[in-house]
């Protein structure tokens, strides 16, 4: 049985042939697997993102997502979603995707054998110890990703390195080398399959930890979210409500005041703006740390006069 991501599983053989139900089947089994191979590797994710919170806790450092391909492709999702729902700022943010990130005709395949645009990419951004670079590569292969990862290291980056071949390039580039084995596809080779949902489900774990760790989540509430649509602004009203314990026109009434839930919440605790602006200054922006300052014996509390 191949166990290589590249490798042809005789178990699929006559794929073809075979009726709707069956390959759906099948097809849905093996992203179990993928699913179920990640458990795994959290140990290793986890020291990862420890490693990240640290340098990104600094205030300065940016997350830097590499890839080619369709894992590229997952990267930058990944990266695109942490505006608006962490509102992590696009000046600590950048995606270094093969053949850059006009997709409008399609990805660039040839982009990842290019390791020196790799290194050149990365370099341009001047990397330094405060950064954290992730690559992504099923095979781990990706000369374009192994370039940017390994230049990086030497500048005094943080590295991780997600990929599903283990002793491959990328993890050996990688000071932190996260090794899902998903092994063959169902279609040989097609690592947008199995790899690429291993590779989703890891993105989606390191970013979220990262970022719960760095302060941006109060409980189990997206605190910082861009209240860029109807949805979002109603969402704002209700995570308001739920933390401060008002009703939902208070929270909307302080949200209008103060502009964010931060401040809203704050505000509503008895701080003007300045006061909340300044709590949250010295609390680096973590509003349970914030809240804990202005109501140290756990009482309703109130800011400093």
């Amino acid at each position: 049985m191949a166990k290589d991501t590249e490798g042809a599983a005789r178990r699929f053989q006559g794929l073809d042939t075979w009726g709707t139900g069956e390959l759906l089947e099948t097809l849905w089994s093996s992203q179990s697997r993928a699913t179920a191979a990640c458990l795994p590797v959290l140990p290793v994710l986890g020291r990862a993102a420890d490693a990240a919170i640290e340098r990104l806790s600094r205030g300065t450092g940016r997350l830097v997502y590499a890839g080619a391909g369709s894992a590229g492709a997952l990267a930058a999702l990944d990266a695109l979603e942490l505006g608006p729902t962490f509102d992590w700022p696009a000046t600590r943010l950048a995606v270094l995707l093969a053949g850059g990130l006009d997709l409008s005709r399609g990805l660039d395949g040839g982009a990842e054998d290019d390791e020196a645009g790799g290194r050149s990419r990365v370099r341009e951004l001047r990397p330094g110890p405060a950064d954290v670079v992730v690559g992504v590569s099923a095979s781990g292969r990706s000369a374009f990703t192994v370039g940017i990862v390994d230049e990086a290291r030497r500048h005094g980056a943080l590295t991780v390195a997600i990929s599903s071949i283990a002793g491959s390039p990328l993890i050996e580039a990688a000071e932190h080398g996260v090794v899902v084995l998903t092994g063959a596809e169902v279609i040989a080779g097609s690592t947008r399959l199995g790899a690429g949902t291993a590779q989703k489900v890891l993105l989606n774990l390191f970013s979220t930890t990262v970022m719960t760790g760095l302060g941006l989540v109060f409980d189990n509430l997206m605190c910082n979210v861009r209240p860029e649509n109807a949805k979002l602004r109603q969402r704002c009203i209700t995570i308001v409500s739920r933390i401060a314990g008002v009703g939902e026109e208070a929270a909307a009434d302080a949200l209008a005041r103060h502009g964010d839930i931060k401040h809203a919440v704050l505000g509503l605790a008895g701080c003007t703006h300045a006061q909340a602006e300044d709590v949250l200054a010295r609390a680096g922006g973590n509003l349970r740390v914030a809240l804990a300052e202005i109501a140290p014996q756990g009482g309703n509390g109130s800011c400093p006069r």
